[in-house]
């Protein structure tokens, strides 16, 4: 293994992490959005846009992150949509991340008992605000380990973003390997940046979940 050049590959590393990261972490919010609007839904058990949402969850949890940015990317353009790389990415991350998302704030939300929306009501509250002060508080925390697990998961499926001309860390690694054989200190950046990329947010994930733990139990 040579340091100097590993040395030398590093500038290329650190665009590829921004970009990685940037792009990672648009879809991340997208995902977020999309599940808590999905899982709210789902709550209120609205019948025509339950079904919906129902249909978007297993259409999207159950085909490849890849088999989605290659129709975003590819076949969009057939119908006059094209959409750059980057969009393609976030929005692919954002639409099978919103899926995992949905389920794992739902769980959280149909985690609380009954009684607590009786309390609020019992305090004068309307619904909204018994969802909004009360349940919704408690089903965050609840549903902090497994949004963690996916903001996780989801920042792992970018390796797949250089299938689609994404100058991201594995499409450098790949590139650098093609050109200049250097496989071992290639996959070895890679590994490094990924674990630059992903060891912060699970130090924070636990964190925040203890923090929360505490704030709810105070133990």
């Amino acid at each position: 293994m040579d340091l100097e050049i590993m040395k030398s590959y590093l500038p290329l590393y650190r665009d590829a992490l921004l970009l990685t990261l940037k792009i990672g972490w648009q879809g991340v919010l997208l995902a977020f959005l999309t599940g808590l609007l999905c899982a709210v839904v789902l709550h209120l058990r609205v019948p025509l846009l339950r079904g919906i949402v129902q249909i978007y969850i297993e259409l999207f949890r159950n085909t490849p992150l890849l088999v989605q940015l290659f129709f975003l990317y590819f076949a969009l353009p057939k119908i006059g949509l094209r959409l750059s790389p980057g969009l393609c990415g976030s929005l692919g991350l954002g639409l099978i991340g919103g899926a995992y998302m949905t389920e794992t704030i739902r769980s959280g939300l149909e985690s609380i008992p009954v009684i607590q929306s009786e309390s609020a009501a019992s305090l004068g509250m309307n619904p909204l605000q018994a969802f909004r002060y009360v349940i919704l508080p408690q089903a965050a925390a609840s549903s902090v380990p497994g949004l963690i697990a996916n903001v996780i998961f989801l920042l792992k499926e970018t390796s797949v973003f250089s299938t689609i001309s994404l100058m991201d860390l594995m499409f450098t690694a790949k590139d650098l390997i093609g050109m200049y054989a250097r496989t071992t200190e290639c996959l070895t950046l890679l590994v490094i940046f990924y674990l630059i990329m992903l060891l912060p947010v699970s130090f924070l994930g636990s964190l925040v979940e203890r923090r929360m733990r505490y704030a709810e139990f105070g133990d």
